[in-house]
């Protein structure tokens, strides 16, 4: 099974950044090698927003230091590596990987998917571009398992994701095949406050009833809130709620009373008390369901520890061919030796440390449940797992391999 080398720092000229970082892969590089290590084909870089207006000079950087060696990445607001959040300061995170030729196609606009059969593909994408959904839903086609990771480019500066080249607008990525073992899981960040219900009536994105009874009774009836007309009381409220959205046929909760994977969550951006409706930022169809809920630290605290779990069971008990993604396997033989040897972490850029009680405390309960391996991420203005789009989530992927 292929290896993984990581690097990270942080340093106000993105130059002495990467050579911190590079360092760092240089010497894990020197130890790889004494046991047989293979050529390093395959970069993700993820960088804080302060090295945005230099992402070209810093991939003819990265391209020059490790010639051969195919780059993914994106800026985001904050960025990660194993136990280590860097939110608002200049930062970036390596990670090299020495992936057998023809077991992962570089993609973007310019370069679409056409030498391997993807199996599944990490996503980087611009939060502007149009029909984004279903920009993600198509490509969620071209792929044998469905299953994408990743996530939207965050920045205060400018908005660019890297695939051999720096992009802007559109997707770009990695697809991978069948061959390259992955486990992955997504974690939400929010606590229902009310009961799941279905959408019984909508026009685009206004729901008007649900479970027959007007959307917005239901809404108050879930805040403990008698009506509107006191403003002072209802208005926190309102502010700090949100929706969490599934498809009929999806699992709304876990059995521990959380949100399942397939809720989506999004903002409640109006109310119509005239005709007792509410409006949330996504389109709605009868038949959907819904659920108000709201972001809570312990909910979001327990649900990574759980993911983190899962994954450390699947990948213990997967036989070695097993690429197991988003989904439960079932049970198997042990699989001898098995280990992460690699992880991608995307989280919303409304989660980390300070979202979990201190820094780098998402980072960190992630490091203890895997360990010390190899890790990188960013935080997003949006989460990709499967052919979803996800808010206040995080998307835990990992490599795996043979010890």
């Amino acid at each position: 099974m292929p290896g993984f080398l990581s690097g990270h720092a942080t340093h106000p000229d993105w130059r002495m950044a990467l050579a911190l970082a590079a360092a760092q892969v240089d010497a894990q590089r020197a130890a790889q090698e004494a046991g047989g290590g293979g050529p390093l084909t395959l970069g993700f870089v993820y960088f804080t927003d302060a090295y945005a207006p230099h992402a070209h000079a810093l991939l003819a950087a990265l391209q020059a230091r490790w010639p051969g060696v195919a780059w993914v990445g994106s800026v985001g607001v904050g960025v990660a590596a194993s136990g280590v959040e860097y939110m608002g300061e200049p930062a970036l995170v390596l990670m090299l990987a020495d992936l057998p030729a023809g077991r992962f196609e570089v993609f973007s606009g310019a370069q679409p998917l056409r030498r391997i059969n993807a199996f599944s593909a990490l996503v980087h994408a611009d939060p502007s571009t149009a029909d984004l959904a279903d920009l993600i839903a198509e490509l969620s086609d071209r792929t044998a398992s469905g299953y994408l990771f990743g996530g939207l480019a965050s920045s205060r500066t400018g908005i660019v994701h890297l695939a051999d080249g720096v992009w802007q607008g559109g997707l770009s990525g990695v697809a991978f095949s069948e061959d390259v073992a992955l486990v992955s899981r997504v974690t939400q960040g929010c606590q229902p406050v009310g009961p799941v219900r279905s959408v019984t009536k909508a026009e685009r994105n206004i729901v008007v009833e649900l479970d027959g009874e007007p959307a917005l009774p239901c809404l108050l009836r879930d805040l403990q809130l008698d009506s509107l007309e006191d403003p002072r009381t209802a208005l926190p409220k309102l502010r700090a709620t949100l929706v969490g959205l599934s498809d009929a046929h999806d699992q709304a909760f876990t059995r521990g009373g959380q949100f399942g994977s397939d809720v989506r969550v999004r903002h409640l951006i109006g109310l119509d008390p005239g005709r007792e409706a509410v409006a949330v930022a996504e389109m709605v169809t009868p038949g959907m369901r819904l659920a108000f809920c709201a972001r809570d630290v312990k909910a979001a605290r327990r649900d990574l520890v759980r993911i983190c779990s899962e994954i450390r069971e699947e990948v213990e008990t997967a036989p070695a061919e097993l690429a197991a993604l988003g989904a439960s396997a079932g049970a198997h033989e042990p699989g001898p030796g098995r280990r992460v040897k690699g992880a991608i972490y995307v989280s919303c850029s409304g989660r980390g440390g300070a979202h979990f009680g201190g820094p780098s405390a998402e980072l960190k309960i992630v490091q203890h449940a895997l360990g010390d391996v190899p890790l990188v991420g960013f935080f997003a203005a949006g989460e990709i797992a499967r052919h979803h789009l996800y808010g206040y989530t995080g998307v835990l992927t990992v490599f795996t391999g043979g010890a």
